[in-house]
């Protein structure tokens, strides 16, 4: 009797008579309002993930790496022996332009490079945003009718492990469809502007300077660096929509329980919304190392780096070079990031469903 009362609680945000455009449209307008607002946060993880990957400083100052026996290693990523890494350089260079933590990004940023500049990538993410959600979202409804209407069917018991196993496929699909847009937005937001006044590199440019360094090969191994990383941003991906979805739906479902009620646009809105931050904050935070290793497969330059490094040596990597604080760089500025990104999302998805399911009726 309880399961029948929660079912329905869940079915009472409307999702017959929507076509997949309507809801597309609904997934890319609040994906545009998302990626507008959060990219910030977004410049300030990639940047503190970035400088704990090795990426070159400003001027004289960069990442040196000294082995057992003070040998200076030419940079972070190339010392395979067990040693100490530290800033090389002048000391005054070296402070203005090394990163401290979230909120010293943003200072540093909007004082060395204007305060546009923490819009970077921008572009990307609205390129990269509108489609992904716009799959992501309705191939996570239509999945998660199908088989929620199998499993209370056929066997009850799985009906709780639906939201977890639409949200993996569905991801994954989005994923793999706009992977090259994601890999040009890392790369913008990672690597400083030296100049105020330089217009930098746009998501083409970078895609091109992607393919064209690679020489003595063939155009179908240049075009592969267009998806170097993808199995660690499916790494990440993957396990981040199966804990966010597990959580979202059970909370939201919690909080329609509790307000006992038909549900109108502010109670949708809500809902939707905190039951979304929660849910983001927690997936992020856990799936951070993951990002982490995600963000310097993106970043590496090196060809032959970047075409044999797994998932699983980046993380060992990670974790030898800067332990349990390396593998939560950015940290803060990701659960900062995914938890408004989450809720704004799926809340403004939701009550745009809401409206056209009304004028529908109407």
């Amino acid at each position: 009797m309880e399961e029948a009362k929660l079912d329905s609680k869940s079915k009472s945000i409307p999702n017959e008579n929507l076509r997949f455009g309507e809801r597309a449209l609904s997934a890319g307008g609040a994906a545009f309002i998302s990626a507008v607002i959060v990219n910030p946060l977004d410049v300030v993880k990639t940047r503190l993930q970035a400088q704990a990957a090795g990426v070159p400083y400003q001027g004289s100052c960069r990442l040196g790496c000294f082995d057992s026996n003070s040998t200076l290693v030419h940079d972070l990523r190339s010392s395979s022996s067990p040693g100490m890494c530290r800033i090389t350089g002048s000391a005054s260079v070296c402070s203005d332009h090394q990163y401290k933590g979230t909120l010293d990004v943003f200072c540093k940023i909007i004082r060395q490079e204007g305060f546009s500049r923490l819009w970077r990538g921008t572009n990307a993410s609205l390129a990269l945003a509108v489609p992904t959600v716009g799959i992501y979202m309705p191939c996570y409804d239509y999945f998660r009718n199908r088989m929620e209407g199998f499993t209370t069917e056929k066997s009850p018991t799985l009906t709780p492990y639906v939201p977890l196993v639409a949200g993996i496929i569905a991801r994954s699909l989005a994923c793999i469809s706009c992977y090259p847009v994601e890999l040009a937005k890392t790369r913008m937001q990672a690597f400083k502007g030296t100049q105020r006044d330089v217009k930098l590199p746009g998501v083409w440019k970078t895609l091109v300077d992607v393919i064209n360094p690679v020489k003595g090969s063939s155009n179908g191994q240049n075009y592969r660096m267009l998806w170097t990383g993808l199995g660690a941003q499916l790494a990440r991906d993957v396990p981040f929509s199966a804990i966010c979805w597990s959580i979202l739906e059970h909370t939201r479902r919690s909080i329609f329980s509790f307000i006992g009620e038909e549900p109108r646009a502010g109670s949708i809105i809500g809902a939707n919304f905190t039951a979304g931050f929660v849910a983001g904050g927690v997936a992020a935070a856990v799936t951070c190392p993951l990002d982490v290793a995600k963000t310097r497969r993106q970043i590496e330059k090196n060809r032959d780096r970047a075409m044999t490094m797994t998932t699983r040596q980046t993380m060992a990597e990670i974790w030898r070079d800067g332990g349990m604080r390396g593998m939560f760089s950015g940290a803060g500025a990701r659960v900062g990031r995914a938890g408004p990104s989450v809720a704004i999302v799926v809340s403004f998805y939701e009550v745009v469903k809401y409206g056209l399911h009304n004028f529908h009726q109407q």
